[in-house]
């Protein structure tokens, strides 16, 4: 599974990485920065966790 983040429409809330900060990490100005990282095993229940506190809907979680 890997996180794919919209930065066109994450508007840096960093709500995901304060829900689920062993998945999601901000960069220097508070937007997701793990575009195209994979879940660590595991981890799953709580990257969606992150995922779903996105109030623009900016990450989307994809099976590859």
């Amino acid at each position: 599974m890997r996180i794919r983040v919209d930065q066109t429409v994450c508007t840096g809330h960093g709500l995901c990485a304060a829900m689920a900060p062993t998945v999601y990490t901000l960069d220097d100005v508070g937007f997701c920065a793990v575009d195209g990282s994979e879940v660590a095993p595991g981890s799953e229940d709580t990257a969606q966790r992150g995922m779903l506190a996105c109030p623009e809907q900016a990450i989307a979680l994809v099976d590859e």
